[in-house]
Formats: C-alpha cells, structure tokens, sequence
C-alpha cells in the first residue's frame, strides 16, 4: 500500500511538472542593438531579470542589427508563419506597421486600471510616434533626441568660453570657423561641426526644420511639406555650412564614423543620439559638454529611436506575457537604470523621479539634456509608405549636400514624388 502510494504521489508530481511545463509562455522579441553603445549585454541583464521574477515566461531576444534590419526580419518573421509576439522597431514604423495589420494597440491588450494608468505614464512629447486613431500603438523605450557635443578643450584652445556652445545658427557658424583648424600644410586637422549626412539625414533635417519653424509632415502620416520655404532655408543652410561657411566637410558626413571622429577630436562640435552619451563619456580623453540644438527661429530636435510593438499574430497568453516584459522593461527603476547604462532618455517622469537618477543627473548634468530638449521637440518624420518617402527625402538631402541639385529643385521634387505615394491615404 505504501509503494502504490507513493507511485501515486510521483504521477501526480509528474503530470503537475507536465502542466507547468506547458504553462509556460515562449516570447521572441526582435531588438536593434547598431545604434550606438554595446546594449546587448544591457538588455540580456534587463531580460534575465525579467525571468527570474516570471519563470513561467522564457524571452528569447534576436538582435537584429539596425532598425531597419529588426524591421525586416520581424516581418519575414511574420510572414514565415514563425512570428516574433514582440519587438523593438523604430518609432516612425508606426504607420507602416498598422497599413500591413501586423500590430494591436495596447488598449486591446491591457485589462487593470493600473494598466490603463500605465499607458499615460509616458512623456507625451514621446508618444507622439506611438499613437494614432485615439490609440497607443507603440511603447517607448529605447528614445532619443538629437543632441550637440562639443569638445571644450577645443573651445578653450579657440579663445571660445568652454561653457558657452552655440546657442543659434549664427554663432554655430561663427564658432565653428573658430574652432577649425588647419596644419602647416593648409590641411583642416579639426572640423568645427559635423552633422551626420548617410544614414537617417532626414532626422538631422527634421531638427533644422523644426529650428527654422517648419515640420516635415502631419500627424496623420498622409503629408508631406519638403517644399516648404522654410524647409528649403534650412537645406540651404546645412549645404552652406560646408560650402560657404567652411566649418564642415563639404558634401556627406558618414553617421557611423562620427562619433569616432569627434572622440578622435576630428570635430570639435557633432550632432548625434543622445544614445551615444554613455560611451563619449567612457571613451573621450577630452572635457567634453552636450547641449541642446542651436535655434535659428526657435529650439528644436525631432524625437528618435525605438517603440515597444506587440504582433497580431499572437495569442491572448502571448500579448499578456510581452506586456508583462514591456512592463518590466519600461517600469520607473529600469529606465532610469538604462538610461545611465546608455545614454538614451529616461522615457517617462517617473524615471527621472528615481534616486538612482536623480542622483546621475546630479553628477552629471549632461544626462538630462535630452529629457530637456522634449520641450521644444517635436515627432520625426513618420508617413504612409515610410521607407519610400525617407528615401526621398535622403536622397533629395544628400544631392543637395553634393551639389547635384539645388536645395530647392531636390526637395520639391522629392515633395511631388511623395505627394503621388501619399494621395491614396
């Protein structure tokens, strides 16, 4: 009787092993790590923290490159009939993703009040990108704005006050002639500013537009302003600070090298993410500051980076478990402990109420640059047929920078070819 009982008592054990086994839920998120800082490490640690608090959920996270790259292979993914529940794509998908049916809003996932008050946690400059049609599409997480960086070693060596960056177009001009430098030879050995011109130029141009009072397109997605005559002003100025001014290379800036160029001291002020702040700070040999943007009309950056999206493709356990990740990922404490690893924003007021971050901000005053610039930000450029009407606007931006066209005739011929995809939105 006893061996019969304990025969029992090891099938029963057996079977409750086999239910919770199959009580577990598998996650696949799809994550871009190429855009500045060695995140993967990062995100594993935030991951495996996430499991030991919910060990009926496995995460398995593909890095995936780029944004564009996370993009794709979601999306093949998906149409493999092998989808991802999760991933983190570009904030600017928003349109696009919607237009191919492959993402819920959040309103259809989350279920407690406190959910529902999760969802408004956000800074609403942030959100932009996230939403539509009165619905959250998108949560963010890994976010940006463009900030300036300046070496104020070079500043000092200029006769320039270290502490005071250029606050407008005028004086980034005037700065920057100052603060390029030429060797015997005539050769420039120090740029005074670069601004990134091969890979995402047209969040670089977003930024000049906004300072020169302009976005480039609605909320809807369904129109573009490239020509514009304040749009066209702030290509001829870029083009100008090359060309005319000669405070940068003329024609294109590589995005992937300039971060390199600017710690190498090759520029003395660059444009970039606010997500290569952690690693200019582990790797500069320089005093370095980061500021906002110079204003011409007024401040202003574009937002950038990353959004949390969770597939259709999945079912109800699914979405419930990858908004148990997003959560976790996104709640108060990570964030602020993220943004200190990285540099990227911390995404919502909580974050920055944090001790933890609080008492970065303190010790380092240029972590709460970006959060700052959100006053004067705006959304970036995010349309129907996303990657058709960037690529527009690239090429118009860099056949301007060449010199392959005007300023004028490469955006308004970009404007009338996006305006033909768009009419049927």
């Amino acid at each position: 009787m006893f061996k019969r009982s304990k025969l029992w008592l090891a099938a029963g054990l057996t079977a409750l092993a086999a239910g919770t086994a199959q009580a577990k839920t598998d996650l696949t998120m799809y994550y871009p790590v190429a855009v500045g800082g060695p995140l993967t490490k990062i995100v594993d640690g935030m991951i495996s923290d996430f499991e030991a608090k919910n060990p009926d959920i496995d995460v398995n996270a593909i890095y995936a490159g780029n944004y564009n790259d996370a993009r794709i292979k979601a999306l093949a993914a998906l149409k493999s009939g092998k989808p991802a529940q999760l991933s983190v794509m570009f904030s600017i998908d928003l349109h696009e993703l919607r237009d191919l049916d492959a993402i819920v809003p959040f309103e259809d996932v989350v279920e407690s009040a406190e959910d529902k008050q999760w969802l408004k946690s956000f800074y609403p400059t942030l959100m932009q990108n996230g939403t539509a049609d009165e619905k959250t599409w998108g949560i963010p997480f890994q976010r940006s704005t463009i900030v300036m960086y300046y070496n104020k070693d070079a500043f000092r060596d200029a006769g320039l006050n270290p502490e005071q960056p250029p606050q407008t177009w005028d004086q980034l001009v005037s700065m920057g002639q100052k603060l390029t430098q030429k060797d015997a030879t005539g050769n420039v050995a120090r740029w005074g500013a670069m601004i990134p011109s091969t890979g995402y130029p047209y969040w670089m141009f977003g930024a000049l537009t906004k300072q020169n009072g302009e976005v480039l397109m609605n909320r809807a997605g369904n129109e573009t302003y490239f020509d514009k005559p304040e749009v066209i002003e702030a290509l001829s100025f870029w083009k100008d600070l090359g060309q005319k001014h000669q405070v940068m290379p003329q024609g294109t800036i590589e995005w992937g090298t300039l971060r390199q160029n600017f710690l190498e001291q090759k520029t003395a002020i660059m444009w970039h993410s606010t997500g290569n702040l952690t690693t200019v700070k582990k790797n500069a040999k320089f005093d370095f500051g980061v500021a906002m943007l110079p204003a011409q009309k007024e401040l202003g950056s574009p937002t950038g980076g990353g959004n949390f999206y969770i597939f259709k493709d999945s079912s109800a356990e699914e979405r419930q478990a990858a908004l148990k990740l997003i959560r976790h990922m996104t709640a108060p404490e990570q964030a602020a402990q993220w943004s200190i690893n990285t540099g990227y924003m911390g995404i919502s007021p909580a974050a920055y109420d944090t001790k933890a971050l609080q008492d970065y901000v303190v010790q380092f005053p240029p972590a709460a640059v970006a959060r700052d610039q959100l006053e004067h930000a705006t959304a970036e450029l995010s349309t129907h047929q996303a990657g058709r009407v960037r690529k527009l606007l690239d090429d118009a931006i860099q056949a301007a920078l060449t010199g392959q066209k005007t300023p004028a005739d490469a955006l308004q011929g970009a404007q009338k070819q996006a305006k033909r995809i768009l009419a049927r939105y």
